[in-house]
């Protein structure tokens, strides 16, 4: 098992004057303790389950091509963009560029997207969810397009483009991991059967429930010939330490579960993952004893 990194909060003391280099500190020393991955959110306002709406919010692209300057090993992804923020065809050169330009550490995670709050306060439409499901999976097929060796037209239900040119291309082949996050059993993890390199469970719903959902998505990849083992199993969960909440025997426990369940990288986020401390603490005594897992 592999652990990756979280970042979905930038309230931090210190205020934004104190934001860049708190945010290269906590990448640093994920970079170098061993951590698979980093990942922020893509919204623009705070969602309720993390803080109140006027939270610091960074947007989630610009803050990944930050940290790629910082870092030199950790893949960098979104957990993840909603299709409603950005015409996908801009969307995909955006994490085209990052690829390029962190030497192929890019990851597009990509969802349906929710925070109807968020849309309404920035003026971007937020159809229904059939509709945004439907965008999911249309921008998804122009990812497939622009990363290919075609650079005609699409032509879609939702989006024309006349010409899937991305140039430079990605550095990595075929193309940036492109993991879809969610667990609806009927649409999401039918999408990530047919297209994606990795998926994304939350780590919450416990075992029993993520071995369900991984049954449930090889079954969608048994319909589809769709080879299960060509995707990959990731977990998003918090984790704090401390008397009240648990130990680092605790955590790996829990990350044994998880492997037992079929997760192959459980990602964390951290409450005051700025003071570093519960971070050092994983690289150096969490991620040695799970990579057996």
């Amino acid at each position: 098992m592999r652990i990756g990194l979280q970042i979905p909060s930038f309230t931090w003391p210190g205020g934004a004057e104190g934001l860049a280099s708190q945010l290269i500190d906590i990448a640093q020393i994920a970079d170098e303790g061993g951590f698979a991955s980093l990942w922020v959110m893509d919204h623009h306002f705070q969602i309720p389950n993390v803080g109140p709406i006027d939270d610091d919010m960074l947007e989630g692209w610009s803050t990944l091509s930050f940290l790629a300057g910082y870092t030199e090993r950790v893949k960098l992804g979104t957990l993840v963009s909603g299709v409603t923020y950005r015409h996908p065809g801009v969307l995909v050169k955006t994490a085209t560029t990052l690829d390029v330009l962190s030497d192929g550490r890019a990851i597009l995670g990509i969802g349906a997207a929710w925070f109807e709050r968020e849309h309404h306060g920035l003026g971007i439409p937020f159809p229904p969810k059939a509709e945004r499901f439907a965008r999911l999976e249309e921008t998804i097929q122009i990812a497939k397009q622009m990363w290919s060796d075609d650079d005609g037209e699409f032509r879609g239900q939702f989006s024309h483009l006349q010409e899937t040119l991305c140039v430079p291309r990605p550095l990595q082949r075929p193309h940036p991991p492109l993991l879809i996050g969610g667990m609806g059993e009927t649409k999401t993890l039918r999408l990530v059967a047919e297209y994606a390199d990795a998926c994304n469970l939350f780590s919450y719903v416990g075992a029993d429930q993520i071995r369900r959902k991984l049954e449930v998505l090889g079954d969608h990849c048994d319909s589809l010939d769709r080879d299960y083992d060509e995707i990959q199993r990731t977990s998003l969960g918090t984790i704090e330490l401390g008397p009240e909440h648990g130990s680092i025997a605790d955590v790996i426990a829990h990350c044994r579960e998880l492997a037992e369940a079929g997760i192959q990288q459980a990602i964390f986020n951290i409450p005051n993952v700025h003071e570093t401390a519960t971070l050092e603490r994983l690289a150096k005594e969490v991620i040695p004893e799970v990579r057996g897992f």
